[in-house]
């Protein structure tokens, strides 16, 4: 949607032209006029937003401006841009203050252009209802403008729609304006950040969509303040006022008629739907079940029933976004209107992009129960909260183990030790063979999770683990990636501890070389034997203590076995020894020098 939302965008700066993919306001034919421009310059001019009180409307200078439009009488040709301008500031005047005999004789003076925008403007105060009086003045002037020629429904219906989802959202947020504009204005860049499109378009839809949230927040602002200068239009729209407020909607749906087609509702309901995924991070908790979301509720049922055919499409993007309150009106809209909405893709979504409330939003409410996609790939990516959320959610043992083989795979080692004691032992013995090969094919170049595996004795039973990896080593299946095959011949398999026996041999002798016949200036034969000893194996114990785990690798285990052998005089060959081996070595190393070895290998492996 992203995508579509910048290649629609318009050339002319000054134009806001709308919010989502492919919500544009539609651009006038005419060259010499910029669509509602005056009227959105007089919102956003030095903070007044739209003029609220009755006494600014009569100044000096709109009283002559005022009074050189009546005398003008209906204009003969299109109005000019400033003469538009200065037309629409009235009319805004005398909707804010509610003098509809201003604005009616106002409509005289409007040509098809204006008309459009004096809709816009009347359609945009139908969200600060209050009385049946109000209500019945507005409808009244919305009849008489569509009357005398307005015909841009669609700009009317997507402007107003906006706007509607800006209100409701306002309710529950506690920040300042400026602060909500900031916190939108960071979510808009993070979205045009994840889309295709030329980086100068997004920027430029960037400062446009903010512009636009700017001037709606300033109308609230406007309009706010205009109810608190009158005691009995204190505070949030009560449940009879937003009653009120969807009536006058629904006479405009009705004058409109068959003007408004499918698409003009499906870009309407994105309208409405974008600034609440903005928005949702102010939400309060279980905001979409309180009354100030029965209006947005009402607004996007109507759109629905029009003919808006991209709920589900909102509905993904809602919950990629995190807007769980969102998310969970269109869960809502769509039980009620019976349609089919993807809650299990939703949730691979939300899980992607780790938005927990969402997620559980999703399974609680919506039903959700694919867990296994989501799981796998969040185990891929190494997400640690979300694999621990769909864990204490519940998941099968085979989900669990296809989890364990993804973490592997992508050498997520964390989460493969997480996952690792919740894969019953069974289900590992069955598929261990299974397990590292397909960790192996999917490794892309790094086999340190089937090290891992491996290392932690993952079935339990040292020569179980030992023969699954020398199986798969010897195999001539060609489906067994090469490297994996490779890496498990050289450090795995019988062969490898084979070749560890036979380096731990040729080391001995290296060094019994080095002590008789060396022509050092520092005889090795006069030092200390623990200092002989730690010249010689030092690096081998250092290798084993990095490599950390239940289990030494074969090549590692042949090289103790030697080690062992030639400075104890003892044969420790059994697969479960390995401990053993690597205390005798310890055995014959002076303590200092364990304790700096151990240290080190902790540093190296903090700073991997």
């Amino acid at each position: 949607m992203e995508k579509d939302m910048v290649s629609a965008l318009p050339k002319e700066e000054e134009e806001v032209k709308g919010v989502g993919g492919g919500l544009i306001e539609r651009e006038t034919e005419e060259d010499d006029t910029v669509k509602s421009q005056g009227v959105k310059e007089s919102r956003l001019n030095s903070g007044s937003g739209c003029n609220c009180n009755a006494t600014k409307l009569k100044s000096t200078s709109v009283a002559v401006r005022e009074r050189d439009y009546f005398q003008s009488g209906h204009p003969k040709k299109k109005l000019t841009r400033q003469e538009r301008v200065e037309l629409g500031r009235l009319f805004q005047g005398a909707v804010s203050s509610y003098d509809w005999d201003l604005a009616q004789s106002l409509i005289s003076l409007a040509d098809p252009q204006a008309l459009n925008d004096a809709l816009c403007i009347t359609l945009d105060s139908i969200w600060f209802l209050t009385t049946q009086q109000e209500l019945d003045g507005v409808t009244t002037l919305i009849h008489n403008i569509i009357a005398n020629g307005a015909y841009d429904f669609t700009r009317a219906a997507l402007r107003t729609s906006f706007l509607a989802s800006c209100v409701s959202a306002c309710h529950s947020r506690t920040m300042t304006p400026a602060a909500t504009v900031t916190i939108m204005a960071q979510r808009l860049h993070e979205r045009l950040h994840e889309c295709n499109g030329d980086e100068i378009l997004k920027a430029e839809a960037g400062a446009k969509f903010q512009k636009f949230t700017e001037w709606a927040l300033k109308c609230i602002d406007c309009h706010s303040r205009c109810r608190e200068n009158n005691t009995d239009r204190v505070g949030h729209s009560s449940a009879v006022e937003i009653q009120l407020q969807l009536s006058a909607f629904k006479t405009f749906l009705d004058l409109a008629g068959n003007q408004l087609i499918g698409k003009d509702f499906t870009e309407a309901f994105d309208a409405a739907c974008f600034p609440l995924t903005l928005f949702s991070s102010s939400f309060d908790p279980s905001w979409a079940s309180g009354i100030s979301a029965t209006a947005i509720h009402g607004l996007l049922g109507m759109l629905v029933e029009g003919g808006a055919d991209n709920v589900s499409q909102c509905f993904l993007e809602a919950s990629r976004f995190g807007s769980t309150e969102l998310v969970r009106i269109l869960l809502q809209i769509a039980q009620r209107n019976s349609l089919d909405i993807d809650v299990d893709l939703a949730l691979g979504f939300a899980s992607h992009y780790c938005k927990i409330g969402t997620m559980e939003c999703l399974v609680e409410e919506g039903n959700a129960i694919a867990f296994l996609g989501p799981l796998m790939r969040a185990a891929e990516r190494g997400c640690m909260q979300v694999v621990e959320w769909f864990m204490k959610r519940g998941c099968r043992d085979m989900e669990l183990c296809l989890a364990l083989t993804a973490a592997t795979s992508s050498s997520q080692v964390d989460v493969a030790a997480f996952l690792l004691p919740h894969v019953p032992q069974h289900v590992l013995e069955a598929l261990s063979t299974e397990i590292l090969k397909a960790a192996g094919e999917r490794s892309g170049g790094s086999l340190d999770g089937v090290a891992f595996l491996l290392r932690s004795d993952f079935l339990g039973d040292p020569t179980a683990t030992y023969a699954v990896a020398d199986a798969i080593a010897r195999s001539d299946d060609e489906a067994v990636a090469p490297e994996l095959k490779f890496f498990l011949r050289e450090h795995w398999s019988e062969a490898a501890f084979v070749d560890g026996l036979r380096l731990g041999q040729e080391h001995y002798m290296n060094i019994v070389r080095i002590l008789k016949w060396s022509g050092c200036p520092i005889c090795l034969r006069d030092l200390p034997p623990p200092l002989r000893v730690t010249i010689a194996y030092l690096p081998l114990y250092r290798e084993c203590v990095e490599a950390g785990g239940c289990l030494l690798s074969q090549r590692l285990r042949g090289q103790l076995v030697e080690a062992v052998r030639r400075l104890d005089g003892r044969v420790l060959k059994e697969v479960g020894q390995g401990r053993e081996l690597v205390a005798a070595l310890e055995h014959h190393l002076p303590p200092f020098l364990l304790h700096s070895s151990f240290q080190s290998c902790l540093l190296a492996r903090n700073l991997a």
